[in-house]
């Protein structure tokens, strides 16, 4: 090897800094959480110990692990129910969100009679708007639908319809001068640009069906063997059960967390190799 060569291949100071830097960041994304969350986990445990808090009031970790495993059948279970009403909320929170965002795209009047509306269903409660949804529909589970759904509609629409409407005018002029019609133009150009804003949505969305999906059951009252886990905490609450309470509010943190990862890596593999903020993350 010669001596360019071995030049070549060492490092300059600079960028050796920069990669040491990149790597202590690649493993402290992962290893910082886990270890405050190991410590939190360790704190609540001695807590408990020094403090000799009775079980019903604050049980340790332990023993809602415990519980967790012994009452999985019943949790899992409910935890299907609330996903079911979930889903289905996302579901149409994208089909009503996204194509009530293109009708936007192509009428500024449309845009401007429909939008305060899509506003009023955001700001107000939903446990507000229950009573209402109580009154006119009889299914129990359109009504737990129909909550989920308000609460995760607008993230849709808005960041949609910002998309939509943040095209380059440099584009779409070019598009015009070459005789592209307007539904071409969401097409090829319009579309496409709003995807980055679209997937953002989404992942706000995604979380805030989960949480509808538990207000509307709390709200709703939702009782028996069919119900989900906003029932089950109900259930645990007035049975003084901490363990089954503390275990359900895990098994819908954890749920929180792995539908947004989910969304997150959608949303990664579909932008990676063309939009500029996943392009920066794999440099």
């Amino acid at each position: 090897m010669t001596a360019i060569e071995d030049a070549t291949l060492k490092l300059d100071p600079e960028e050796a800094r920069r990669a040491r830097q990149e790597r202590l960041e690649r493993i402290g994304k992962w290893v910082l959480p886990l270890a405050i969350m190991v410590l939190a986990i360790v704190l609540w445990d001695r807590i408990c110990v020094w403090n000799e808090i009775p079980q019903y009031i604050l049980p340790r970790p332990g023993v809602v692990l415990q519980t967790l495993h012994n009452d999985a059948g019943l949790l899992f279970s409910s935890l299907l129910v609330t996903l079911r009403i979930t889903f289905l909320s996302l579901a149409l929170a994208v089909i009503g969100g996204v194509g009530l965002a293109v009708l936007f795209a192509q009428s500024k009047w449309v845009e401007m009679s429909f939008f305060p509306f899509a506003i009023v269903l955001q700001v107000t409660p939903i446990v507000a708007i229950f009573p209402l949804i109580n009154i006119y529909v009889n299914n129990q589970t359109v009504k737990l639908l129909l909550c989920a759904w308000i609460v995760a509609f607008f993230p849709i629409l808005s960041n949609t319809t910002l998309g939509l409407n943040s095209v380059d005018r440099n584009l779409r002029d070019l598009f015009k001068l070459n005789g592209a019609t307007r539904w071409q133009q969401l097409r090829y150009l319009r579309l496409p640009a709003a995807m980055p804003y679209f997937l953002g949505g989404l992942k706000i969305a995604g979380g805030l069906s989960l949480i509808g999906a538990v207000v509307a059951e709390f709200v709703a009252g939702a009782q028996g063997q069919s119900s989900g886990l906003a029932s089950r905490i109900i259930e645990a609450g007035y049975r003084l059960n901490a363990p089954r309470l503390f275990a359900a509010l895990i098994l819908i943190s954890l749920t929180g967390i792995l539908i947004f990862l989910v969304l997150s890596l959608v949303s990664h593999l579909i932008l990676r190799r063309w939009h500029e903020s996943a392009l920066k993350q794999e440099r």
